[in-house]
């Protein structure tokens, strides 16, 4: 059970418990059928995770309520202790039905978080490290489609994947948006709304759609 504030009223603690206990219940469950799997796992209302032989979770991982964890990927989800995936936030390296390539996967280290409404395209690598934060709304792709052959469609031109790294300790702002074949240095700070389509230094700033370097925190 979580640790609850003293100054919290008795009637709040209680619904703070009962919900806690319910997504437990739902994550014993639900877990049954996972890759690996580390309890307490917490599951909450109608979070829908799908290809569970694929998915791997480690110990007090929460899937909030309708978030959709899509297990389908040649090389798993991989959840590591303390990750929290937020409300409505999708994470999908393939089509629902599997439908032309399967993708690659996502690993997530320790103490990493998605807020809620996050889209994460694991089609190509997604690599997550430990005690990152990532906010509300933010979007990852980790895919792009190939488009060079202007006498066919661009749909049946295919897609490529070079894949996204965030590395230790970065704090991703609300509304960000990364796309694929970016690494993004140990320590740094995304501002919220940023795009980012290039690589990112170690201990930095971004912030806005031109994906400015505003400064380092060394010094």
């Amino acid at each position: 059970m979580p640790s609850i504030n003293k100054n919290i009223s008795k009637v709040d603690k209680g619904h703070i418990y009962i919900q806690t206990t319910l997504k437990v219940f739902r994550g014993f469950f639900k877990g049954l059928f996972l890759h690996e799997r580390k309890y307490p796992f917490f599951v909450g209302k109608h979070a829908q995770i799908t290809h569970k032989s694929h998915i791997s979770v480690g110990k007090n991982v929460k899937f909030e309520p309708y978030s959709e964890i899509h297990g389908l990927a040649r090389h798993g989800l991989k959840f590591g202790n303390n990750v929290t995936i937020g409300r409505y936030t999708t994470i999908r390296p393939s089509s629902y039905y599997g439908v032309g390539n399967i993708g690659y996967g996502l690993k997530m280290g320790n103490n990493s978080s998605i807020g809620p409404f996050g889209f994460v395209g694991c089609s190509g690598k997604i690599i997550i490290g430990k005690n990152v934060m990532i906010g509300p709304r933010v979007s990852l792709f980790a895919e792009n489609h190939n488009f060079t052959d202007l006498h066919t469609t661009i749909k049946s031109q295919g897609v490529n994947n070079k894949g996204i790294v965030i590395e230790d300790d970065c704090w991703i702002g609300s509304g960000v948006i990364i796309l694929d074949g970016v690494t993004i240095g140990h320590g740094s700070i995304i501002g919220a709304g940023t795009l980012i389509t290039k690589d990112v230094p170690p201990e930095s700033v971004m912030i806005d759609k031109r994906n400015r370097f505003i400064k380092s925190r060394i010094n």
